[in-house]
């Protein structure tokens, strides 16, 4: 006699959790989007030096187009646009072989094939990070810095490298 009503009330209070915690979910996942919108004004707001390319520099990159495609993912990147990452694995990967293999000869140094190389992880890095739910905003904004200083320093380098091979000095 005791044991229906008994099941009946202990069906009632489980069925009762179960769609307390799926609207608790649905909260937590409304929210957690809500904070991993990156914004211009999040990615200006990170502080690093940033190197742009020199005049002669600029002549000898026109060729490279993966350089070119990367420096308009970077700039996409400042405006806070991640759509290049977003189910983008195949293109993000041809993108990072392809950087490598076809540096300009005038380029080609072992300083500037380990930026790329560091470029190309933190590229990575950025792309499997930003296709992450459970990434939080501050560490997709530390792998956006990360990404443009790597960026940084290679034009750091590529002008240093033209800048070295340009030199004349005179023997007295």
């Amino acid at each position: 006699m005791y044991i229906k009503p008994l099941l009946v009330l202990s069906f009632l209070i489980v069925f009762a959790s179960c769609k307390k915690t799926q609207e608790n979910i649905k909260e937590n996942q409304t929210e957690q989007n809500k904070t991993e919108d990156i914004t211009e004004q999040d990615v200006a707001k990170l502080k690093y030096v940033e190197y742009i390319l020199d005049s002669k520099t600029i002549e000898i990159v026109e060729d490279w187009p993966e350089y070119l495609q990367l420096e308009e993912v970077v700039t996409n990147i400042k405006k806070g646009d991640l759509t290049y990452f977003k189910d983008n694995e195949k293109v993000v990967k041809l993108l990072t072989r392809e950087l490598k293999s076809n540096i300009p000869n005038s380029l080609k140094s072992e300083s500037i094939l380990s930026r790329v190389l560091v470029l190309n992880t933190k590229l990575l890095q950025l792309e499997s990070l930003s296709n992450l739910t459970t990434t939080s905003k501050e560490e997709l904004l530390q792998t956006i810095k990360e990404f443009l200083v790597s960026f940084s320093n290679l034009s750091f380098q590529m002008n240093k490298k033209i800048e070295f091979d340009n030199r004349t000095i005179t023997k007295p």
